[in-house]
């Protein structure tokens, strides 16, 4: 049985990967700072799978903390690594704080890793890196364009680290996942995206708006040159996301990676605008949301969604899951955290 670590993975997204992982057999270890997340995620994974997952909580921004966790885990066969701050919004008023712990983590991290045996590394990227793309959908070919963010900045700068250690480091072998807008929650309701304070993304606001917690959901434009006047994005369920991660890190351990460094978007390949997220929410729920138009949004690009064809090919995944899926899921997650 591979042990594998899944850095930030009481996380949205780490979670949920970490349910994957021990479906799939994996002994999983698990490091979280619990910044933006709670250690009772730590229990619904255990609640859905069975089995609990080696956790410590750890800031990966303490380099001797770092160091010390990988000697007492020399066995460790891949890293997925999730654990960075994640609001595009946030880090355009905060830049420094996300390049300190979004950097400075990621370099820490690989150069522990270098030195185990097996240097497998899945690392959480973004179709941010893209920038304000010219052409729909997005391939892995695109440009990389000056960020809009520095949260992008970071996953810019993350993945030309890893690259740049790959063409050196022969023992290390690793996919950047570019994924576009995960949404969602497990469909037992057990664990799901939990975002402390005011939610920086779309879908909590909307189910929290829904659920009484928010007076009024804020759309961000409504002057974008799409068919609707919002922006458009590539909403994709959060455990299809969670199963391309599992698909990817079974590629390198298998040898079956063409490179040292490769990278595939994790996406659906459907764009859908704001309010057709919104449209979707009423039509699942029969509940009828109070919104309003506000100013843009610094930051935000005007669409992107995934071309997919190199993830459906080379891994043989694909998103399975319906936004309408995606959205009954994560309102049952917060009527479950609401006791709704």
């Amino acid at each position: 049985m591979d042990k594998i670590l899944v850095t930030g993975g009481l996380g949205f997204i780490g979670s949920h990967t970490v349910v994957e992982l021990q479906n799939e057999g994996f002994e999983v270890v698990v490091i979280d700072d619990l910044s933006n997340s709670s250690i009772d995620v730590l229990h619904g994974i255990t609640s859905i799978t069975g089995k609990t997952p080696i956790f410590e909580k750890l800031d990966l921004k303490d380099k001797s903390k770092v160091k010390k966790f990988f000697k007492a885990h020399q066995d460790i066969k891949g890293v997925i690594h999730f654990a960075a701050s994640k609001a595009v919004g946030e880090s355009v008023q905060k830049p420094l704080m996300y390049y300190e712990n979004n950097i400075n983590t990621l370099v820490y991290v690989l150069h522990e890793v270098c030195n185990l045996l097996e240097a497998n590394v899945i690392f959480s990227s973004s179709c941010t890196v893209y920038g304000q793309a010219d052409v729909m959908p997005i391939t892995e070919d695109a440009p990389i364009k000056p960020a809009e963010s520095p949260y992008g900045n970071t996953k810019q700068i993350g993945e030309e680290i890893i690259r740049d250690t790959c063409n050196v480091v022969q023992s290390l072998k690793a996919i950047s996942l570019r994924y576009f807008n995960p949404i969602g929650a497990h469909p037992s309701a057990k664990i799901g995206e939990l975002p402390i304070g005011v939610p920086q993304n779309l879908v909590p606001f909307i189910t929290q708006t829904a659920a009484g917690l928010r007076d009024c959901l804020s759309v961000f434009g409504d002057d974008y040159p799409t068919a609707d006047g919002t922006c458009i994005r590539d909403y994709i369920h959060v455990v299809d996301l969670a199963k391309a991660h599992v698909v990817a890190l079974q590629r390198l351990l298998k040898g079956q990676n063409k490179s040292n460094y490769e990278t595939f978007n994790v996406g659906t390949g459907v764009g859908s605008s704001v309010l057709e997220v919104i449209q979707s929410f009423e039509r699942v729920t029969g509940l009828s949301l109070n919104y309003k138009i506000a100013p843009r949004r610094e930051g935000d690009v005007t669409q992107a969604y995934a071309d997919t064809t190199k993830a459906n090919l080379e891994l043989g995944w694909r998103a399975k899951s319906t936004l309408d899926d995606a959205m009954k899921s994560a309102w049952l997650w917060e009527k479950h955290i609401r006791n709704l």
